[in-house]
C-alpha cells in the first residue's frame, strides 16, 4: 500500500489487498527455508512487485481486472527465485545455500532453471489450450457483449449494481 500511495499519490486497497495476497505468493515456495525476517522482506518485494506488474500491463493493454498475474503469476516466480536467494541449507531438508548464504549462484541457478521450465511449458501447453477452444467455441465474446459487461452478457447478472458504461459516438 505504501509503494502504491508513493507511486499514485494516493492510497489504493485494491493494491493493498493485492500486495497481501502477494507477500503471501511470495513466500509460498521459500517458507520453510528462509528465516523470519527474510521472509517479511520477500514479501515486501512482492508488495512492490504487484504494484509494478499492474502498471505494466496497464502500459501494455493486457486486460486483468483483479491483478491475477501481478499476484500470482509475477510473484510466483519471485518466490520460487528467492529459495536461490535467501534458502538457508540447514533450514527445512534444503541441499544447498542461496546465493547471500555462501552458495554462490548453484541454488539461484537451479531455482532459475526450474522457472524458465514451468514457463515454457505453461506457455506451450496453453498456446495449445487457447486455439482448441478459441477453434472449438471461440474466445472472444462479441463487442456488444463486451460493452454490455460479461456479468450480464455470460452469467445474466450485474455484478456491480448501478454500474454505468459511458461510450463516445
Amino acid at each position: 500500500m505504501f509503494f502504491a500511495w508513493f507511486l499514485f499519490g494516493t492510497p489504493d486497497l485494491t493494491m493493498a489487498m493485492n500486495g497481501c495476497l502477494a507477500g503471501l505468493v511470495a513466500i509460498t515456495a521459500p517458507c520453510a527455508y528462509v528465516l523470519p525476517h527474510e521472509s517479511m522482506l520477500i514479501g515486501i518485494i512482492g508488495g512492490i512487485i504487484v504494484v509494478l506488474g499492474t502498471v505494466f500491463l496497464d502500459r501494455i493493454h493486457v486486460d486483468d481486472p483483479v491483478g491475477a498475474a501481478p499476484v500470482h503469476m509475477m510473484n510466483g516466480i519471485w518466490g520460487t527465485i528467492a529459495v536461490g536467494i535467501f534458502g538457508h541449507k540447514g533450514l527445512g531438508g534444503l541441499g544447498l545455500n542461496g546465493l547471500l548464504h555462501g552458495g554462490g549462484f548453484k541454488l539461484l541457478g537451479i531455482q532459475t532453471m526450474g522457472t524458465i521450465t514451468a514457463v515454457l511449458f505453461v506457455v506451450a501447453a496453453m498456446t495449445v489450450i487457447f486455439k482448441l477452444i478459441d477453434k472449438i467455441v471461440g474466445l472472444r465474446v462479441s463487442r456488444q457483449d463486451e460493452l454490455k459487461g460479461l456479468d450480464i452478457s455470460q452469467h445474466g447478472m450485474e455484478a456491480y449494481a448501478s454500474f454505468q458504461i459511458f461510450t463516445t459516438k
